[in-house]
């Protein structure tokens, strides 16, 4: 499993999302997920919504990410 693959992933699962994943090691993934399925969820929620485009990778083939979810407002809002 690679940072494209979890991409690919985390893309099929939340559809329109801008995805960024990457990774030093090809162990530990950072990703950036920005998405109006975010919109109007708790933190928690939105990785919930990760782990679930993720499927039985998270914890077998993925073993640690680091999850940053925004809305398209919070996006444009951080930079």
């Amino acid at each position: 499993m690679n940072a494209n693959d979890i991409q690919a992933l985390i893309a099929a699962g939340l559809p329109g999302a801008q995805v960024v994943v990457e990774t030093d090691d090809n162990t530990h993934f950072a990703a950036l997920i920005v998405a109006e399925q975010f919109a109007g969820k708790r933190m928690l929620q939105r990785h919930q919504l990760v782990y679930a485009a993720l499927g039985n990778k998270m914890g077998n083939e993925i073993h640690a990410l680091s999850i940053q979810a925004l809305t398209p407002d919070e996006s444009a809002s951080a930079a």
